[in-house]
């Protein structure tokens, strides 16, 4: 059974710093490309962060870029997503997704609240 599970979200006042993590089973790790994602009320879901299969390239939101981290350890079947300076409008629900397009496979999490407040 495949699954993806985030965790380390929570409330942070601005400029602050949260790291996420999703841990993922029932399917070869290594072997997909990496992805988080994020939905705030009443907006589509954007692209956060991506990260290759070997962890060789990252690309990033413009909205992120400088302040977020994506990494990988395929030993742990994990990806963190590393979040600074941490600001209102990156308020939203946090999904972590797995892609193996050549194969069709296409996984998501459940989702971790990221909430920044003062």
């Amino acid at each position: 059974q495949v699954q993806l599970v985030e965790s380390g979200g929570g409330l942070v006042q601005p400029g602050g710093s949260l790291r996420l993590s999703c841990v993922a089973s029932g399917f070869t790790f290594s072997y997909y490309v990496m992805s988080w994602y994020r939905q705030a009320p009443g907006k589509e879901r954007e692209l956060v962060a991506t990260i290759t299969v070997i962890g060789d390239r990252t690309n990033y939101a413009d909205s992120v870029k400088g302040r977020f981290t994506i990494s990988r350890d395929d030993a742990k079947a994990t990806v963190y997503l590393r979040m600074n300076s941490l600001k209102a409008e990156d308020t939203a629900v946090y999904y972590c997704n797995a892609v193996k397009r050549v194969w069709g496979h296409d996984y998501w999490g459940q989702g971790t609240q990221v909430t920044v407040s003062s």
